[in-house]
């Protein structure tokens, strides 16, 4: 028996500017797809989930090995896309939020998400606009390099993770490496469409460190994603080309 999904629409009134926004909405249609436009991003959720899931565990042992270990937990995914990251978190048991503000993601992950039997609360929204709800678990994933004010979408993100939860983040770093590999060479060949990323606009893991700690908030774990013709995208020491964080209040 299927759970059927639901999406509501908040007003604009965050630091997502609005042309990524509409940039990322063209994309809904082929989001599920891992030969489409956003091939790049399903190499790339593998790798992402293998880390959530040890911060997870770690976070809350008592958890231990259980199938579903946020179950009885809330969480939410800012900037969920089509929802790719979204459906693991309810996989693994919590009652989980997407945020997104491109109306046409939200409209592909609530379809997507009844198809398989999910319930998942998807909402067009800034994170800036969620007043009095806190969650166990916030995460939000290759997305602060899109907003018009980091700061201000930290504090937001900080806002909202409750007392003893955890947060986890993944963004490109700003070097050489990104800029060749993610701008340029990946733009190039289609694995990620064109015009996706600012290289200006990555910021380095000091900045964000920085500021994450002026918004009460102490990183302390970051790992690498890397990338070489025979691991492909894997977990590493090195952050040259992009990085996760667990994040937790100070």
């Amino acid at each position: 028996m299927m759970n059927a999904s639901t999406a509501t629409a908040e007003a604009r009134n965050g630091t997502i500017d609005p042309e990524e926004a509409a940039h990322f909405g063209r994309l809904a249609a082929e989001w599920w797809d891992p030969r489409g436009e956003s091939a790049m991003l399903h190499r790339l959720n593998p790798v992402r989930l293998a880390y959530i899931r040890n911060a997870i565990d770690h976070h809350w042992p008592e958890a231990g090995a259980a199938r579903k270990p946020l179950a009885g937990r809330s969480a939410i995914d800012v900037g969920c896309g089509a929802g790719l990251l979204t459906e693991p978190l309810a996989r693994l048991g919590a009652k989980v939020t997407g945020l997104d503000a491109a109306a046409e993601n939200v409209a592909a992950a609530v379809a997507h998400a009844s198809a398989v039997g999910l319930t998942v609360d998807y909402r067009c929204a800034d994170i800036e606009t969620l007043e009095g709800e806190q969650f166990d678990l916030v995460t939000s994933m290759e997305v602060i390099e899109h907003v018009t004010d980091p700061a201000a979408f930290v504090a937001a993100l900080g806002r909202v993770l409750a007392p003893g939860g955890l947060m986890l983040l993944s963004t490109p770093n700003r070097t050489t490496m990104s800029r060749i590999m993610l701008v340029e060479a990946a733009e190039r060949i289609g694995q990620v469409p064109r015009g996706t990323h600012d290289w200006h606009k990555f910021l380095t893991p000091e900045e964000l460190s920085d500021l994450l700690s002026a918004a009460g908030l102490s990183v302390i774990d970051t790992r690498g994603i890397a990338w070489d013709p025979i691991k492909g995208l894997h977990l590493s020491d090195n952050v040259a080309l992009n990085y996760l964080m667990t994040v937790v209040r100070t």
